[in-house]
């Protein structure tokens, strides 16, 4: 589930990003990777890992979020290397954003989840941003969509015989065409913590969910999943791709309803069925084979695209 940010010709001064209650550490900033003519700084690799984390992470105490973050440094500062290439790339390429556009994608997001203006402000604000960093961070993205879309997406062409060679190779996961879409809350498993805890938990979700209180702002508040940020929603996953745990239960349900909480490998969850989807016919059938060769093809040709974005650039990595 990026960004770009703007930087001096010398590295500023200091960041505060650790503190504990009334006393801080104060680090100083530096260069941890050169990206052509832009440099990515410490903090704000370490401002993009606190604004992308998980909220099982962004819930730990400062020094062993430090940890997991130290852990994941590396892993994360590729991925913000890549994101600044693209941007670069669009830059270069002239493509811009407007600000009506901006304001337009706001909207949208705000009536998707219907959300007043005063709702959307605190969902920033528990996230860790300001309205200007969102808007900075939205317009990133639909830079890099505008981009990947020109450059990759709207040049794929499935003719028929693409089509027909690839239901012919994947004959067992078209057949299985019922799909669903689901949110979940997931509390993981954890050593040394007993699961009668992570049952009690889960009770106590459950009668909330019962009571009327919003799946969705549970989630967020409570899911250890990746998905906790949109409100757990797991978007539309076909019966193929789901663990027999899942489509066990999903098959006693009906869209709308919840779930008992039940234990796989990873942990507790509790699911919503959003909606159930079949396809009924062989139209339908073979528009869905289409959007699962075209999605292969910008998979492919998208990595392939980020990986000559990188052997022509200049990247020197400073961890």
């Amino acid at each position: 589930m990026f960004k770009i940010y703007r930087v001096g010709i010398m590295i500023i001064a200091c960041l505060l990003l650790f503190s504990d209650n009334s006393h801080a550490n104060v680090l100083l900033d530096r260069v941890v990777a050169v990206v052509n003519k832009d440099v990515i700084t410490w903090s704000e690799l370490y401002r993009g890992m606190e604004a992308d984390a998980s909220p099982k992470v962004k819930g730990l105490q400062k020094d062993e979020q430090r940890k997991v973050f130290e852990e994941n440094e590396a892993v994360f500062l590729e991925t913000l290397i890549n994101v600044r290439l693209q941007l670069q790339e669009a830059k270069n390429a002239g493509i811009r954003v407007s600000d009506e556009e901006l304001q337009g994608a706001i909207d949208s997001i705000k009536k998707k989840y219907a959300m007043s203006d005063d709702a959307f402000n605190e969902s920033l604000k528990q996230e860790g941003f300001t309205f200007a960093e969102y808007k900075k961070r939205l317009r990133e993205q639909i830079l890099i969509s505008k981009l990947v879309n020109s450059q990759i997406r709207n040049k794929i062409v499935v003719t028929d015989e693409d089509l027909r060679k690839f239901v012919t190779g994947n004959k067992e996961a078209l057949e299985n065409t019922e799909s669903y879409r689901i949110s979940q809350i997931l509390l993981k498993k954890q050593k040394n913590v007993d699961s009668s805890k992570l049952e009690e938990k889960a009770g106590d979700l459950l009668k909330k969910i019962e009571q009327g209180e919003s799946f969705s702002d549970l989630a967020k508040q409570y899911s250890e999943d990746s998905s906790a940020n949109s409100g757990g929603d797991l978007g539309v996953l076909k019966k193929s791709q789901l663990d027999k745990n899942f489509t066990d239960i999903i098959s006693q349900m009906k869209p709308g309803d919840v779930s008992k909480p039940f234990w796989t490998e990873t942990g507790l969850h509790i699911i919503k069925l959003e909606s159930r989807t079949e396809v009924k016919n062989n139209d339908e059938a073979l528009e869905e084979a289409k959007n699962m060769l075209n999605n292969k093809i910008f998979s492919e040709r998208y990595n392939a695209w980020v990986k000559a974005l990188r052997e022509k650039s200049f990247i020197e990595v400073r961890l």
